[in-house]
């Protein structure tokens, strides 16, 4: 039984549309700023939008209503397909990119994970940097909305845990589903506006500010500098970018509960505690490190510390130095930050703070009940009981995860890239965290230098890993039309 993809392919019309309508304002910004590129942004969106406008025509005439598992559909196949538009003023003079790399750049822009091929980002034309910005951006807000809406409903990796009250596949859920997406959306933009205000206040320019507002929330690490964050050399950068990096790692539907209930430890999700001491104690551990080893002194150490440490958790991908530089035992670490991740609902990439604490307790369980074969132990997440098939769902994810690590590694190493690279891309590819270890991807370096094979593996990599593998795996299945 075929997929009916009417209703699929009617909404990507209106995603290209928007996107398309979304180049055209960029070439206004171009012809007010006149940076030359208003030409290019004209053209693209008159291909974008004709693209667009026959999805939409052809579609016309037909009745259907979107139903979850065509979202689904819809989700998988926009962040494929999107990008290859967005990659469209790329290609053009200064940028230059191939389509490779143009492609490569705008997924790794829409799934916010920060990776580049661009270097001379200080001599590029404005417009295409605040067309970098604005990418990552609108993928940030559709991560959350994909967390918060669409992966609950697949019962995607445990993410049923999350699914929002009084929602179901009814009439009757879908406005209070809308509602709390909405509200999500508003805080999203208000705290984008408050870290471009943070930004600006503490020594960026307007520009700048605005550019590292819309990459910061997102975690998703575009700048308009080569050397990031480094190129500021500001401690108080620094900590502002620590702080709303944070904020972006947390769940947004705890800022609803605290806007409705008054506290955000009231009910509390027990992934958030976990995240901060995460960060917190990893921070102050290499900051000991790099104050006796390196001899740098405490306040910078812990400044330097906080901000690549939580950038990485995050998965944003900023980097104020090349934190490479410390030693051995901090590269390691850093890659195994990697593999972390910041809280379920949230922007941020990785496995998930929630997941590792699932699997713990499942650990724990199997643990107990080998000491009392006959003791009755509930597994329990906060103040619920986890269900047979949500611990599953969970193990049957991470699984999936460190096999698609693996096999994207092996796939890297097979086209000739040294260890660190490949087990590193493989690991920052699938984990949407941006830079990796090593002296060719690493947070001094890019990807320009990689195999067009490596990029385009990377890039499915870096969806796949944005949609949380298991739901690109559900289109796979017949039954899920059914």
């Amino acid at each position: 039984m075929l997929p009916k993809v009417w209703p699929a392919v009617l909404a990507l019309g209106w995603i290209c549309l928007a996107v398309g309508a979304a180049q055209g304002l960029m070439a206004l910004f171009s012809l007010a700023v006149s940076d030359g590129m208003e030409e290019v942004f004209a053209g693209t969106a008159a291909i974008t939008i004709v693209f667009g406008g026959a999805c939409v025509l052809t579609t016309s005439g037909r009745h259907f209503e979107l139903r979850f598992r065509d979202a689904a559909l819809l989700t998988v196949v926009s962040w494929f397909v999107v990008p290859a538009f967005g990659g469209l003023p790329l290609l053009a003079a200064p940028a230059n990119l191939t389509a490779v790399d143009a492609y490569f750049e705008f997924v790794s822009g829409m799934t916010t994970t920060g990776s580049t091929v661009m270097s001379g980002l200080d001599n590029l034309p404005p417009s295409i940097l605040l067309w970098r910005s604005t990418g990552q951006w609108i993928g940030g807000i559709g991560i959350i909305g994909l967390a918060i809406v669409i992966l609950p409903f697949l019962k995607v990796g445990g993410m049923q845990l999350f699914r929002l009250e009084s929602s179901d596949r009814s009439d009757k859920g879908m406005p209070r589903t809308r509602e709390i997406a909405a509200a999500v959306g508003r805080v999203y933009v208000i705290l984008t506006v408050a870290c471009f205000f943070a930004y600006w206040l503490l020594g960026m320019s307007a520009f700048d500010a605005l550019n590292h507002a819309m990459t910061t929330l997102p975690t998703a690490g575009y700048s308009t500098h080569d050397s990031s964050f480094g190129y500021f050399n500001s401690p108080a950068l620094e900590w502002a970018g620590v702080v709303f990096m944070a904020l972006a790692g947390l769940p947004f539907l705890a800022y609803l509960q605290f806007a409705r209930r008054g506290s955000l430890w009231d009910r509390v999700e027990p992934q958030i505690p976990t995240f901060l001491a995460t960060m917190t104690i990893t921070t102050v551990l290499l900051a000991v490190w790099l104050t006796i080893n390196n001899q740098v002194d405490f306040p910078t150490a812990l400044t330097k510390s906080a901000f690549n440490t939580v950038s990485v958790i995050t998965t944003t991908g900023f980097a104020s130095v090349d934190y490479l530089q410390w030693g051995p035992f901090v590269t390691v670490w850093f890659l195994a930050l990697t593999f972390f991740g910041g809280c379920a609902g949230s922007t941020a990439g990785g496995p998930k703070v929630f997941r590792y604490q699932v699997m713990f307790r499942v650990i724990a369980q199997h643990i107990r009940k080998a000491i009392h074969p006959h003791a009755v132990v509930p597994l329990r997440y906060g103040t619920r009981t986890l269900s047979d098939e949500q611990v599953w769902s969970v193990g049957a994810f991470m699984f999936l995860y460190f096999a698609a690590f693996a096999v994207i590694a092996v796939l890297l190493a097979c086209l000739g890239l040294d260890v660190a690279t490949a087990i590193s891309g493989a690991a920052t590819s699938i984990g949407n965290v941006g830079p990796g270890i090593g002296s060719v991807i690493g947070p001094a370096g890019n990807f320009a230098s990689l195999p067009d094979a490596a990029k385009l593996i990377l890039a499915v990599a870096m969806i796949m890993g944005r949609l949380e593998i298991l739901s690109i795996l559900l289109l796979l299945m017949p039954s899920f039309y059914r």
